[in-house]
C-alpha cells in the first residue's frame, strides 16, 4: 500500500503548470510552481517543518513547548500543522490588515492568534514584532521562530524548491519569478539555481510601500518608502536576513491594484485558485515581459491558496470599497 506516516510526508513535490491565456503576450514558456498542493496549502510548509525539526535538533524548541511566531497567515499555517502532529501549543501574532480567513483557519487548526495594528513602527511595542518578542520573553518554555532572520528559511527551499524546479525543468530554466516578504523563498531557490547554472536569472516581485526595490538598486535603506499597502504576503519595512540580496538579479514592484485584479485574472484566466502574492507575481512578470526570449522558460511561484482571501480580493464589493474595480 502506498500511503504517508502522517500529513508532515505530503509537504513538497508540488507540481510545475503551464500558463497559457493569462500569458499570451509573453513569447517565453512560463510555468507555475503551484504550492497550493503542500497540506497547508501554502509554500511556508517546506519552511515551517524545517524550523521547527532543525529548533527541536539544536535544542531551542524543548517537548511540550509553545511556538510564538509573527506571520501574515501561511507560515503560521504551516508550524500549526506540525505543531498538533509534535505536540507544540501555538501563539501566532498576526498585522490587522491580514484577511478574516487567515485568522478563522489558524484558529481552527488550534493555535492562539493575537492581531496588532498595521499601521506603526516596527520599533513600535504594538507591531507584530514587538508583540512576538515579548511573548516568547513572557511565555514560559517559549520559542520564537523569527522567521526573517532564521536560517532555516532559506536552507529549506535551497534542499528543496530549487532542486524540485531544477528537475522539473530538466535544467532548462532561464527566469525564476517570485515575491519577496521573508526572503526564504527567492534566497534559497536562487542559491541552488545559481550554482547550477550561474546564468539563471532571479526576479523578486515587490510592492509600493516597501523597501526592497530602492535597497537593492542603491544600498539606501529609504523611510520614506514605506507607507501601509494593501498586498498581503511580499515586500517589508524592514531588511530580513533571509533576503541575499547578492542572488537577486532585480526586483519588479506592483501596485495594490494590479495585484489584486490579477489574483482574480488567474483564477478566471487559468482555472487557478491562488493567492494575493500570485496576483503580484503574475502582473510583474507581465512588466518584465521585455527581459524574456522565445526560448526562455520561465518559472513564476504561486505561494498561497485563493480561499485565503475570499473576503478580499474575490469579493465584488471589498473590490469596489478599495477603489479597484468600477
Amino acid at each position: 500500500m502506498n500511503y504517508a506516516k502522517n500529513i508532515l510526508e505530503t509537504i513538497g513535490n508540488t507540481p510545475l503548470v503551464k500558463l497559457n491565456k493569462i500569458v499570451k503576450e509573453i513569447d517565453a514558456l512560463v510555468l507555475a510552481k503551484v504550492e497550493t498542493f503542500n497540506p497547508g496549502n501554502s509554500v511556508k510548509d517546506r519552511m515551517a517543518l524545517k524550523m521547527i525539526e532543525d529548533a527541536e535538533a539544536n535544542g531551542n524548541l524543548k517537548p511540550g513547548g509553545t511556538i510564538i511566531e509573527g506571520t501574515s497567515g501561511n507560515t503560521g499555517m504551516g508550524l500549526a500543522i506540525a505543531a498538533t502532529l509534535k505536540g507544540y501549543k501555538c501563539v501566532f501574532v498576526m498585522a490587522d490588515k491580514q484577511s478574516k480567513e487567515k485568522v478563522d483557519i489558524l484558529r481552527a487548526v488550534g493555535a492562539e492568534v493575537v492581531v496588532c495594528p498595521t499601521a506603526v513602527e516596527p520599533e513600535d511595542p504594538r507591531s507584530y514584532y514587538s508583540v512576538s518578542k515579548r511573548l516568547a520573553a513572557e511565555i514560559p518554555n517559549a520559542w520564537y521562530v523569527n522567521q526573517y532572520d532564521n536560517p532555516s528559511n532559506a536552507l529549506a527551499h535551497y534542499e528543496s524548491t530549487g532542486p524540485e524546479i531544477w528537475k522539473q525543468t530538466e535544467g532548462k530554466i532561464t527566469h525564476f519569478v517570485v515575491g519577496v516578504g521573508t526572503g526564504g523563498t527567492i534566497s534559497g531557490v536562487g542559491k541552488y539555481l545559481k550554482e547550477q547554472n550561474p546564468n539563471i536569472k532571479i526576479w523578486g516581485i515587490d510592492t509600493y510601500g516597501s523597501v526592497f526595490k530602492k535597497y537593492h538598486e542603491t544600498g539606501i535603506f529609504d523611510e520614506n518608502e514605506i507607507y501601509p499597502y494593501i498586498t498581503e504576503g511580499i515586500g517589508e519595512d524592514i531588511l530580513p536576513k533571509n533576503v541575499d540580496f547578492s542572488i537577486i538579479d532585480g526586483f519588479e514592484k506592483v501596485t495594490d491594484k494590479d495585484a489584486a485584479i490579477y489574483t482574480q485574472k488567474i483564477a478566471i484566466d487559468e482555472g487557478i485558485f491562488v493567492g494575493n502574492s500570485a496576483g503580484s507575481a503574475v502582473k510583474g512578470l507581465l512588466q518584465l515581459k521585455h527581459h524574456f526570449k522565445k526560448e526562455d522558460v520561465v518559472v513564476v511561484l504561486f505561494h498561497d491558496h485563493g480561499s485565503r482571501y475570499v473576503g478580499k480580493m474575490f469579493n465584488p464589493e471589498w473590490m469596489k470599497s478599495q477603489g479597484f474595480i468600477d
